[in-house]
Protein backbone atom coordinates (compact mmCIF):
# COMPACT_ATOMS: atom_id res chain seq x y z
CA UNK A 1 0.00 0.00 0.00
CA UNK A 2 3.24 2.33 0.78
CA UNK A 3 4.23 1.39 -2.87
CA UNK A 4 0.66 3.17 -4.09
CA UNK A 5 1.25 6.38 -2.33
CA UNK A 6 4.22 6.58 -3.89
CA UNK A 7 3.18 5.86 -7.30
CA UNK A 8 -0.19 8.69 -6.33
CA UNK A 9 2.26 11.01 -5.66
CA UNK A 10 4.52 10.34 -8.47
CA UNK A 11 1.04 10.59 -10.93
CA UNK A 12 0.09 13.83 -9.30
CA UNK A 13 3.30 15.10 -10.31
CA UNK A 14 3.46 14.46 -13.97
CA UNK A 15 -0.11 15.36 -14.59
CA UNK A 16 -1.04 18.29 -12.51
CA UNK A 17 -0.54 21.76 -14.27
CA UNK A 18 1.81 23.77 -15.34
CA UNK A 19 1.16 25.71 -11.30
CA UNK A 20 3.93 28.38 -11.59
CA UNK A 21 2.07 29.79 -15.13
CA UNK A 22 -1.09 30.81 -12.80
CA UNK A 23 -0.42 34.41 -11.77
CA UNK A 24 -2.33 35.23 -8.96
CA UNK A 25 -5.17 32.64 -9.98
CA UNK A 26 -6.68 30.70 -7.25
CA UNK A 27 -5.56 26.67 -8.64
CA UNK A 28 -8.04 24.37 -7.61
CA UNK A 29 -6.81 21.05 -6.93
CA UNK A 30 -8.74 17.85 -8.55
CA UNK A 31 -8.00 14.34 -8.07
CA UNK A 32 -9.85 12.64 -10.44
CA UNK A 33 -10.12 9.08 -11.90
CA UNK A 34 -8.22 7.69 -14.88
CA UNK A 35 -11.68 6.99 -17.00
CA UNK A 36 -12.17 10.97 -16.28
CA UNK A 37 -9.03 12.14 -18.30
CA UNK A 38 -10.46 13.13 -21.46
CA UNK A 39 -14.01 14.83 -20.02
CA UNK A 40 -12.18 16.39 -17.18
CA UNK A 41 -9.63 17.97 -19.86
CA UNK A 42 -11.90 19.17 -21.92
CA UNK A 43 -14.51 20.35 -18.73
CA UNK A 44 -11.08 22.13 -17.24
CA UNK A 45 -10.88 24.52 -20.37
CA UNK A 46 -14.08 25.42 -20.52
CA UNK A 47 -14.36 26.11 -16.39
CA UNK A 48 -11.44 28.08 -16.81
CA UNK A 49 -12.80 30.32 -19.72
CA UNK A 50 -15.64 30.92 -17.44
CA UNK A 51 -13.62 31.50 -14.83
CA UNK A 52 -10.22 32.91 -15.35
CA UNK A 53 -10.05 33.82 -11.51
CA UNK A 54 -9.40 30.04 -11.28
CA UNK A 55 -7.34 27.44 -12.88
CA UNK A 56 -7.62 23.81 -12.25
CA UNK A 57 -4.55 21.54 -11.77
CA UNK A 58 -5.91 18.18 -12.33
CA UNK A 59 -4.12 14.64 -11.08
CA UNK A 60 -5.34 11.32 -12.47
CA UNK A 61 -4.57 7.69 -11.54
CA UNK A 62 -6.86 5.28 -10.09
CA UNK A 63 -9.44 6.24 -7.67
CA UNK A 64 -7.95 4.15 -5.11
CA UNK A 65 -4.85 4.91 -5.16
CA UNK A 66 -5.78 8.64 -5.11
CA UNK A 67 -8.05 7.83 -2.26
CA UNK A 68 -5.20 6.39 -0.29
CA UNK A 69 -3.12 9.19 -0.86
CA UNK A 70 -5.91 11.73 0.37
CA UNK A 71 -5.93 9.29 3.59
CA UNK A 72 -2.24 10.07 3.82
CA UNK A 73 -2.50 13.46 3.24
CA UNK A 74 -2.50 14.39 -0.22
CA UNK A 75 -3.42 18.36 -0.85
CA UNK A 76 -6.24 18.26 -3.01
CA UNK A 77 -9.41 20.54 -3.38
CA UNK A 78 -11.96 18.00 -4.85
CA UNK A 79 -11.97 13.89 -5.35
CA UNK A 80 -13.48 12.60 -8.37
CA UNK A 81 -14.32 9.11 -8.33
CA UNK A 82 -15.29 6.27 -10.54
CA UNK A 83 -17.29 4.44 -7.95
CA UNK A 84 -19.15 5.54 -4.93
CA UNK A 85 -17.13 3.00 -2.61
CA UNK A 86 -13.59 4.73 -2.35
CA UNK A 87 -15.80 8.26 -1.93
CA UNK A 88 -17.70 6.86 1.12
CA UNK A 89 -15.07 5.80 3.08
CA UNK A 90 -13.73 9.58 2.79
CA UNK A 91 -16.95 10.69 4.52
CA UNK A 92 -17.15 8.57 7.04
CA UNK A 93 -12.85 9.13 7.61
CA UNK A 94 -13.98 13.14 7.88
CA UNK A 95 -11.95 14.04 4.38
CA UNK A 96 -14.80 14.88 2.51
CA UNK A 97 -18.03 16.27 2.78
CA UNK A 98 -20.76 14.13 1.08
CA UNK A 99 -20.61 14.04 -2.69
CA UNK A 100 -22.10 14.81 -6.01
CA UNK A 101 -22.97 12.23 -8.76
CA UNK A 102 -22.07 13.82 -11.75
CA UNK A 103 -22.70 11.02 -14.67
CA UNK A 104 -22.60 7.29 -15.23
CA UNK A 105 -21.26 4.59 -17.58
CA UNK A 106 -21.53 1.13 -18.53
CA UNK A 107 -19.07 -1.16 -19.59
CA UNK A 108 -18.00 -2.78 -22.93
CA UNK A 109 -15.76 -5.25 -24.25
CA UNK A 110 -13.13 -3.74 -26.19
CA UNK A 111 -10.75 -5.70 -28.69
CA UNK A 112 -7.52 -4.61 -30.61
CA UNK A 113 -8.68 -3.41 -34.57
CA UNK A 114 -7.23 -6.87 -35.85
CA UNK A 115 -9.49 -8.98 -33.69
CA UNK A 116 -6.74 -11.50 -33.43
CA UNK A 117 -9.06 -13.58 -31.28
CA UNK A 118 -11.85 -13.26 -33.86
CA UNK A 119 -14.83 -12.07 -31.06
CA UNK A 120 -18.21 -11.17 -32.09
CA UNK A 121 -20.23 -10.86 -28.81
CA UNK A 122 -19.00 -10.84 -25.17
CA UNK A 123 -20.23 -14.63 -25.20
CA UNK A 124 -17.38 -15.26 -27.06
CA UNK A 125 -14.94 -13.97 -24.69
CA UNK A 126 -13.88 -17.56 -23.88
CA UNK A 127 -12.37 -18.14 -26.86
CA UNK A 128 -9.71 -14.99 -26.25
CA UNK A 129 -6.21 -16.09 -25.25
CA UNK A 130 -5.52 -13.26 -23.57
CA UNK A 131 -7.52 -11.43 -21.03
CA UNK A 132 -6.47 -8.05 -19.11
CA UNK A 133 -8.88 -6.92 -16.27
CA UNK A 134 -8.54 -4.27 -13.36
CA UNK A 135 -7.35 -5.76 -10.16
CA UNK A 136 -9.62 -6.25 -6.98
CA UNK A 137 -8.74 -2.70 -5.40
CA UNK A 138 -9.74 -1.02 -8.87
CA UNK A 139 -13.20 0.27 -9.71
CA UNK A 140 -12.85 -1.02 -13.21
CA UNK A 141 -11.84 -4.35 -11.39
CA UNK A 142 -14.95 -4.47 -9.38
CA UNK A 143 -17.24 -3.72 -12.09
CA UNK A 144 -15.74 -6.59 -14.31
CA UNK A 145 -15.77 -9.09 -11.38
CA UNK A 146 -19.35 -8.17 -11.19
CA UNK A 147 -20.06 -8.50 -14.62
CA UNK A 148 -18.66 -11.64 -15.14
CA UNK A 149 -20.41 -13.17 -12.41
CA UNK A 150 -23.89 -12.05 -13.52
CA UNK A 151 -22.75 -13.81 -16.91
CA UNK A 152 -21.60 -16.68 -15.38
CA UNK A 153 -24.78 -17.20 -13.35
CA UNK A 154 -26.75 -17.48 -16.48
CA UNK A 155 -24.23 -19.07 -19.03
CA UNK A 156 -22.45 -21.21 -16.62
CA UNK A 157 -19.66 -22.70 -14.78
CA UNK A 158 -17.95 -22.94 -17.84
CA UNK A 159 -18.11 -19.62 -19.09
CA UNK A 160 -16.51 -18.29 -15.72
CA UNK A 161 -13.39 -20.57 -15.37
CA UNK A 162 -12.77 -20.18 -19.39
CA UNK A 163 -12.41 -16.64 -18.44
CA UNK A 164 -10.32 -16.85 -15.17
CA UNK A 165 -7.59 -19.16 -16.77
CA UNK A 166 -7.27 -16.32 -19.34
CA UNK A 167 -6.89 -13.97 -17.76
CA UNK A 168 -2.75 -12.66 -17.86
CA UNK A 169 -2.43 -9.18 -16.30
CA UNK A 170 -4.49 -6.97 -13.75
CA UNK A 171 -4.45 -3.47 -13.93
CA UNK A 172 -4.61 -0.84 -11.00
CA UNK A 173 -6.99 1.62 -14.04
CA UNK A 174 -8.86 1.68 -16.64
CA UNK A 175 -6.67 3.35 -18.79
CA UNK A 176 -3.34 0.63 -18.54
CA UNK A 177 -6.16 -2.52 -19.01
CA UNK A 178 -6.91 -0.64 -22.33
CA UNK A 179 -3.28 0.10 -23.25
CA UNK A 180 -3.22 -3.50 -23.22
CA UNK A 181 -5.06 -3.95 -25.76
CA UNK A 182 -3.75 -0.83 -27.90
CA UNK A 183 -0.42 -2.20 -27.52
CA UNK A 184 -1.47 -6.05 -29.29
CA UNK A 185 -0.50 -7.42 -25.96
CA UNK A 186 -4.25 -8.68 -25.28
CA UNK A 187 -6.56 -9.66 -26.95
CA UNK A 188 -9.94 -8.57 -25.15
CA UNK A 189 -10.87 -6.59 -21.81
CA UNK A 190 -13.65 -4.77 -20.52
CA UNK A 191 -13.21 -0.95 -20.09
CA UNK A 192 -15.49 2.45 -19.50
CA UNK A 193 -17.25 3.31 -22.86
CA UNK A 194 -15.89 6.45 -22.87
CA UNK A 195 -12.99 4.74 -22.73
CA UNK A 196 -13.58 2.65 -25.80
CA UNK A 197 -14.35 5.90 -27.60
CA UNK A 198 -11.80 7.86 -27.01
CA UNK A 199 -9.39 5.38 -28.81
CA UNK A 200 -9.18 4.70 -32.19
CA UNK A 201 -7.06 1.30 -32.02
CA UNK A 202 -9.35 -0.37 -30.15
CA UNK A 203 -13.14 -1.87 -31.16
CA UNK A 204 -15.95 -2.35 -28.47
CA UNK A 205 -18.34 -5.02 -28.77
CA UNK A 206 -21.67 -4.42 -26.39
CA UNK A 207 -21.93 -6.27 -23.37
CA UNK A 208 -25.56 -7.30 -22.83
CA UNK A 209 -27.61 -4.87 -20.29
CA UNK A 210 -28.86 -8.10 -18.40
CA UNK A 211 -25.34 -8.45 -17.15
CA UNK A 212 -23.97 -4.82 -17.50
CA UNK A 213 -23.56 -2.36 -14.64
CA UNK A 214 -24.28 1.49 -13.84
CA UNK A 215 -20.27 2.72 -13.05
CA UNK A 216 -21.55 5.91 -11.10
CA UNK A 217 -19.38 8.94 -10.72
CA UNK A 218 -19.36 11.16 -7.73
CA UNK A 219 -17.44 13.95 -7.21
CA UNK A 220 -17.11 15.46 -3.39
CA UNK A 221 -15.11 18.39 -1.86
CA UNK A 222 -12.25 18.11 1.00
CA UNK A 223 -12.99 19.29 4.06
CA UNK A 224 -9.90 20.79 4.42
CA UNK A 225 -9.99 23.23 1.29
CA UNK A 226 -9.13 26.40 1.26
CA UNK A 227 -11.41 27.31 -1.52
CA UNK A 228 -15.04 26.67 -0.57
CA UNK A 229 -16.29 29.18 -3.42
CA UNK A 230 -14.55 28.12 -6.33
CA UNK A 231 -14.65 24.13 -5.41
CA UNK A 232 -18.54 25.17 -5.34
CA UNK A 233 -18.10 26.64 -8.38
CA UNK A 234 -16.61 23.82 -9.97
CA UNK A 235 -19.75 21.42 -8.18
CA UNK A 236 -22.52 23.85 -9.95
CA UNK A 237 -20.47 24.18 -13.61
CA UNK A 238 -20.51 20.05 -13.37
CA UNK A 239 -24.19 20.25 -13.06
CA UNK A 240 -24.53 22.80 -16.16
CA UNK A 241 -26.15 22.29 -19.44
CA UNK A 242 -22.47 22.59 -21.01
CA UNK A 243 -21.14 20.02 -18.67
CA UNK A 244 -23.70 17.72 -19.35
CA UNK A 245 -23.45 17.77 -23.34
CA UNK A 246 -19.62 17.52 -23.22
CA UNK A 247 -19.92 14.41 -20.42
CA UNK A 248 -22.67 13.06 -23.02
CA UNK A 249 -20.00 13.49 -25.77
CA UNK A 250 -17.13 11.69 -23.89
CA UNK A 251 -20.14 8.54 -23.07
CA UNK A 252 -21.66 9.44 -20.14
CA UNK A 253 -25.41 9.71 -19.19
CA UNK A 254 -25.77 12.73 -16.52
CA UNK A 255 -27.40 11.83 -13.51
CA UNK A 256 -30.45 13.95 -12.59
Amino acid sequence: MRHLAASAVLVSTLLIGCADSVDNRTRLSIFAASSLTDAFQELASEFEAQNPDVALELAFAGSQILSLQIEQGGPFDLFASANERHVQRLVDGGYVHPPQIIAATDLVLVIPTDNPAGLETFQDLPKASRIVVGNEFAPIGSYTHEILERATAELGASFGSAVRRRITSMESNVRLVRAKVELGEADAALVYRPDALSSSRVLAIPIPEVWNVSARFPVAVSTQTDHETEAARFLRFLASPKARETLKEHGFVRIS
